[in-house]
């Protein structure tokens, strides 16, 4: 989820996630350490250690809840600061805002659905 979402706003417009400024403050391989590195770990863990789910129901709700905790968390540290963690949130108004994360929290549950079912391929495989 990291890598996508991160890297296509990025290409899209990098000021939105990631403004130029912070160039002077962290370095490039820091960057991809934190929004790079995150895929490639996923998938060599994914293939070395077979993962029990949950019930689905258990799983997405376990989802839900993580992602609707970060989103208060965003909210709550604009809230305090009057900054938003992601410059794109200052873009949207409230309305969108609540379509946003509304979605992002649809898109991580497919991203949970869809590593279900490829651990489910890649360890069914090997009995």
């Amino acid at each position: 989820f990291v890598v996508t979402m991160f890297w296509s706003i990025y290409i899209y417009d990098r000021e939105l996630v990631y403004p130029k400024l912070l160039d002077n403050f962290i370095p490039a391989w820091l960057n991809h350490g934190m929004h790079t590195t995150v895929l490639p770990f996923v998938l060599i863990e994914m293939r070395t250690t077979h993962h029990q789910y949950p019930s689905r129901s258990c799983g997405l709700a376990a989802v839900c809840t993580f992602a609707v905790g970060y989103i208060l968390w965003v909210c709550w540290i604009h809230h305090v600061t009057g900054v938003w963690v992601y410059p794109l949130l200052e873009h949207l108004s409230p309305g969108v805002k609540i379509i946003f994360f509304a979605a992002v929290t649809v898109v991580i549950n497919i991203f949970y659905l869809v590593g279900e079912v490829l651990n489910n391929y890649i360890w069914d495989t090997q009995k």
